[in-house]
């Protein structure tokens, strides 16, 4: 496929591989410079190297190459796709799904899903994800259709202009909301676990409290960064885990004189409470600002639902 455009005026005085990328948003910089040194891409017929500079009104041909062969097998999953347009795509991802594959996951993620979905997902970096949920995490997830949009997304993380907000049980009251802002990184002794250490990275938490039970709350938390389990990590940090976090969940707490049903689901709860109920961006396309929410899924609705009983009968 051969792309042919004229650099515009406004361009002039640029080096060649700034015009382009903003004549062509839809490619990174990097992939122009790349066709620049494979000499895909000429300039009134001429090849010039990257950094030389463009008067405008040049006409550019390029010759992408022919498109890579996914890696990834494009397998059909039962997406609960909440919005979608030519740039975007938000998906509610339940409990259990991984997102990216991986070591001891190779197939049956979202990535496998969303490739099917759209074959044209699988010339994008990682099919178009930008941040990503923990596999027993469940909530809203925006994927990108194209490197624009991709780059553009990727851009309001840095710039914080992406908002995500979190609903959790956590074991104990809280009287109040609060900020955690303690950096985050490996463990120094488990690799599979992160932890507050203070060579990690910056990491902040806001939290508030939504409910209260007995010896459990129902918090409502949003990032101002996306540090890897950087709400699990954050809540174990000051004696709030989750429940039901397998790995940084702590001691079970049960409330005194407890119905047995109750104590059965606190014991029963094998993955996080917690949820990414509400997503918020300005759209690539358009500049609107654009919101979604989810209510919760049916087990931590049930927890909730239980918690909120047994407070209400003492």
């Amino acid at each position: 496929m051969l792309l042919s455009a004229e650099i515009p005026q406004a361009s002039a005085g640029l080096r060649l591989d700034q015009a382009l990328a903003g004549l062509f948003p839809q490619f990174s910089r990097s992939q122009i410079q790349s066709w620049i040194r494979d000499q895909r891409i000429r300039v009134d017929g001429r090849l010039l190297r990257q950094r030389d500079p463009v008067a405008g009104g040049e006409q550019v041909e390029i010759q992408p190459p022919p498109p890579q062969e996914s890696p990834w097998l494009a397998q059909p999953l039962d997406l609960h796709i909440v919005y979608e347009d030519a740039s975007l795509l938000v998906v509610n991802k339940p409990h259990g799904l991984v997102v990216h594959p991986g070591a001891g996951n190779p197939d049956q993620t979202l990535v496998n899903g969303l490739i099917h979905y759209d074959p044209t997902m699988s010339q994008l970096p990682r099919a178009g994800i930008v941040h990503r949920l923990d596999k027993d995490t469940s909530g809203l997830l925006v994927v990108a259709r194209n490197e624009m949009a991709r780059r553009n997304l990727i851009e309001q993380l840095k710039q914080r202009s992406l908002k995500r907000q979190y609903l959790a049980v956590v074991r104990g009251v809280l009287v109040a909301g609060g900020t955690v802002e303690a950096p985050v990184g490996r463990h120094r002794r488990d690799r599979l676990r992160m932890a507050v250490t203070d060579t990690g990275k910056p990491a902040i938490t806001h939290y508030r409290v939504k409910d209260r039970y007995r010896v459990h709350s129902l918090l409502r938390l949003s990032l101002e960064t996306g540090r890897t389990h950087q709400i699990r990590v954050h809540m174990a940090h000051i004696d709030h885990s989750i429940v039901g976090d397998p790995v940084y969940g702590g001691r079970l707490a049960v409330p005194k004189g407890a119905d047995p049903a109750l104590i059965e689901l606190l014991r029963g709860f094998r993955r996080q409470a917690l949820h990414a109920e509400t997503l918020g961006l300005v759209h690539p396309e358009s500049g609107e600002s654009i919101q979604w929410s989810c209510p919760l899924p049916d087990d931590m609705q049930a927890l909730v639902v239980a918690l909120t009983t047994d407070a209400g009968t003492q």
